[in-house]
């Protein structure tokens, strides 16, 4: 599997949404060669790493694709709705969250990328567009873009190839994983095995085994 990561984009320090609120989300794209570190693009802004960039979310891509869809169910943020302008780091075209999976290593060119979870779209989203029900729409449609962990920095740039170089058979895609963990009731079975995924954050396999835990205690009546 190849895709072809068509723009970069970072953040500004000092941008603000509508309402003045501090957000990395107002990014712009990156012309030149940029260094890759494991905390990211450098240079990126993040208003808030407690939900967004650090080791474990050092990279945010989204298929461009998904403008689209949000612009024919949000017809009055359609001006808005263009590659770059929901946060993302990497935009292409040809991988969505069907074809990636949790734990994806990934070669763009001398880096290595591995998939680490999808994103949780926050209010910010729909203040970006000053639409509401926009974030929650994303989440049920399961649009999310995932992140990565930075295992080798590099240099990178707009035009590289993004080249699947290892995957676990038995990793969720990042679709299932998400649906699964958005369920109320989820299989047990199934939250067992992904609390068990070594790709995933530690705070975030924590999380799934203390649902997990939580639903072995209180089982349907």
């Amino acid at each position: 599997m190849s895709i072809i990561i068509t723009h970069l984009f970072k953040g500004r320090r000092g941008t603000t949404l509508a309402d003045g609120t501090p957000s990395g989300i107002l990014k712009r794209a990156v012309t030149t060669p940029v260094a890759l570190g494991a905390a990211g693009l450098d240079g990126d802004y993040h208003a808030d790493r407690s939900v967004h960039g650090g080791a474990e979310k050092a990279l945010h891509h989204f298929p461009a694709e998904h403008y689209v869809r949000l612009a024919a169910s949000f017809p009055a943020a359609a001006a808005l709705l263009d590659t770059g302008s929901i946060g993302e780091n990497l935009s292409s075209r040809g991988l969505d969250e069907h074809g990636a999976c949790i734990g994806d290593i990934y070669a763009l060119g001398d880096a290595r990328l591995q998939l680490t979870q999808p994103r949780r779209p926050c209010w910010k989203i729909d203040q970006r567009y000053d639409v509401r029900g926009l974030a929650a729409h994303i989440a049920r449609a399961g649009l999310t873009g995932w992140y990565y962990r930075v295992l080798s920095p590099a240099t990178i740039e707009a035009g590289m190839t993004l080249e699947l170089v290892e995957r676990d058979p038995a990793a969720p895609s990042v679709a299932e994983f998400h649906a699964t963990l958005a369920a109320r009731r989820p299989p047990l079975a199934v939250l067992a095995r992904y609390a068990a995924l070594d790709a995933l954050p530690a705070a975030l396999r924590a999380r799934i085994g203390t649902r997990l835990a939580w639903l072995r205690r209180h089982p349907p009546s």
